[in-house]
């Protein structure tokens, strides 16, 4: 038992295995490209920030997937009358932990963005909560444009909980962790890095198969309209 415990950290932490679960989740929805469609309104999912050091020193302490915070600077230079709605609350694990959109809120100044741009919703803890809370804020209306912003590897199950809450969202995935099937055969110089990478992959596969069995999302692997079989 000991060797193969082994032999399953130096795979999932040197080989390019980690890569391998990766890019199906990464690869399901493409990256977003501005066609000229108007543009309603952005959500951007938190899960962005080292959330005690940013409270505490009141400066942005932003984790792997802070792409997600820097998209909202993008898209509110790029769709300047979009609204803007910035989702996540506490944690499920640590009571009385200051909400991440508040977090966001203190310090959205120091991306050039207006404070009255941003509508915070802090009540949600997971995906599932994102989605409900979220259209409850925002009410979508029939036929408008609102893009999605989350990692890559967690644009499946986020499209496919937003699907199944009535809102059909347009995928713009940041946070890439692989490069593309050249990654394909790449090593990992360390252990760390590589059981890091399954970490996310392994949790998020989990995340999808529990969503589904739980009935909150609308396929079990979610894909953009044109693809779902």
């Amino acid at each position: 038992m000991v060797l193969g415990g082994v032999a399953a950290s130096l795979i999932l932490g040197l080989t390019p295995a980690p890569l391998w679960l990766l890019m199906p989740l990464e690869t399901r929805f493409p990256p977003y490209k501005d066609d000229g469609t108007p543009v309603a309104g952005v959500i951007v999912l938190g899960g962005s920030f080292e959330t005690e050091p940013t409270d505490h020193y009141g400066q942005m302490a932003l984790n792997d997937a802070g792409e997600r915070i820097l998209a909202i600077a993008t898209v509110a230079h790029r769709f300047p009358d979009a609204r803007i709605v910035y989702t996540g609350g506490g944690s499920g694990f640590v009571v009385g932990r200051t909400p991440e959109a508040t977090l966001v809120e203190r310090t959205a100044a120091d991306m050039g963005v207006a404070p009255g741009r941003i509508v915070y919703e802090r009540r949600s803890l997971n995906t599932y909560e994102n989605a409900v809370f979220s259209k409850d804020i925002a009410k979508p209306k029939p036929g408008e444009r609102w893009l999605l912003v989350t990692s890559a590897f967690h644009m499946p199950r986020s499209v496919g909980v937003f699907r199944k809450a009535g809102w059909d969202v347009v995928a713009h995935p940041v946070d890439f962790r692989t490069g593309g099937p050249e990654d394909a055969s790449r090593f990992f110089a360390s252990i760390s890095q590589g059981l890091t990478r399954s970490d996310t992959a392994i949790k998020e596969y989990i995340g999808l198969v529990a969503y589904w069995i739980a009935g909150k999302t609308d396929a079990l692997f979610p894909a953009p309209e044109y693809a779902k079989p």
